[in-house]
């Protein structure tokens, strides 16, 4: 009896023992709050070299774009926040980089693969906060006149 009593507290064992595998205990709701450019379920990896793009081509960190929690005891930032209009001013450079490289610099289609293959942050921001837009429409225009030299075209 004791044998059976042995076995069959066994057999239940391993029962709930391979059930608890199977069960999924209650996913923490993750993810992160106010994404409206980004997706919504973009890698915590993605959104880190994202915002790390935006900092070095800028020359900023993140308190740039975003504002300082409310709890003052902690020193940390209310990523979700939209007090800051810099954030909202990204968003927006986001979308018309993401336009400008679907309409116009469509590189897999390309038939010049010497020209730009995207437009990123870097490209007119060069390390700076704000464009200097004589200093970026003078690198044009010698970028422009060094390849119509290059090509034999004055």
């Amino acid at each position: 009896m004791k044998k059976n009593y042995i076995i069959i507290l066994a057999v239940a064992v391993v029962f709930f023992s391979v059930s608890a595998a199977f069960i999924e205990p209650p996913q923490k709701e993750e993810g992160f709050k106010n994404l409206k450019v980004l997706p919504k379920d973009i890698a915590k990896e993605k959104l880190d070299s994202t915002m790390g793009h935006f900092s070095v081509s800028l020359g900023v960190k993140c308190n740039f774009c975003h504002a300082a929690a409310a709890d003052t005891t902690k020193k940390h930032l209310d990523f979700a926040s939209d007090k800051k209009d810099e954030k909202n001013t990204a968003r927006e450079m986001f979308k018309m980089t993401s336009y400008l490289n679907t309409k116009f610099f469509n590189w897999n289609h390309s038939s010049q693969p010497d020209t730009i293959h995207a437009v990123v942050c870097y490209t007119c921001h060069r390390g700076s906060k704000h464009v200097d837009s004589e200093e970026f429409l003078a690198l044009i225009d010698s970028t422009l006149k060094e390849q119509r030299k290059n090509r034999g075209n004055h």
